[in-house]
Parts: C-alpha cells; sequence; structure tokens
C-alpha cells in the first residue's frame, strides 16, 4: 500500500474531531487539528481500542479505553514511551485527505 490514496472529504470532518477510516481492509485513525489532518494506525497498543473513538486535545488522540496519550505527529505514547502508534504522510488535494499507506512518516507534511 505504497501508494496514495484518498480517504476522506475535508468538509466531512470538523476541528477537533476524529474518526476511523478503513483502506484496503485495514483501519487508521484520521483527525483534524485546525487546518492540518493526521493519521495513524487505529488500534492502541494497551488493548487495542480503536484510537478514531477517542478524543483529540491539541496535537494529542486520546484512547477511549484508558486515556493513553499519543502524539499526533510522531506517533509517540506520553505514558509509555516504549509503545506508539505509526503515523502517515497525509496531503490535502482539491478538498480530499490523501494518505501514503505503509511509509511512516514522523510529521505530516
Amino acid at each position: 500500500m505504497e501508494n496514495w490514496v484518498d480517504i476522506a472529504d475535508v468538509d466531512s470532518f470538523r476541528v477537533g474531531t476524529c474518526r476511523t477510516v478503513e483502506v484496503g481492509g485495514r483501519q487508521f485513525a484520521l483527525a483534524r487539528v485546525a487546518d492540518r489532518f493526521h493519521l495513524v494506525d487505529n488500534t492502541c497498543p494497551h488493548r487495542g481500542t480503536s484510537l478514531g473513538a477517542g478524543t483529540i486535545d491539541g496535537d494529542f488522540i486520546f484512547c477511549p479505553l484508558h486515556g493513553w496519550a499519543f502524539d499526533l505527529n510522531s506517533g509517540s505514547c506520553l505514558d509509555r514511551p516504549e509503545k506508539s502508534v505509526k503515523t502517515y504522510l497525509v496531503e490535502l488535494r482539491g478538498g480530499k485527505v490523501w494518505a501514503k499507506l505503509g511509509a511512516f512518516a514522523a510529521k505530516q507534511n
């Protein structure tokens, strides 16, 4: 899945929200922070809960089960630094959110 994929309409996301998106049978958490979008693996490494069902505060997504915080820019977990989630490159093109899946990104373009 190295290709760029159209994953959502920009206008379908309010600022400060996130949700689960599925691409090619795989689930990801997509979050909108101001005019930026972030895409991370959907599964919390703690108990496997959907991060797309979590909440957003600034550049952090919080697991809805136990509240673990993950940095949307790096994927780092604040509560357990040895646990993290992958982040993916995201671009906005013509009112759509595009993601380069399979490519780890330390930050969003």
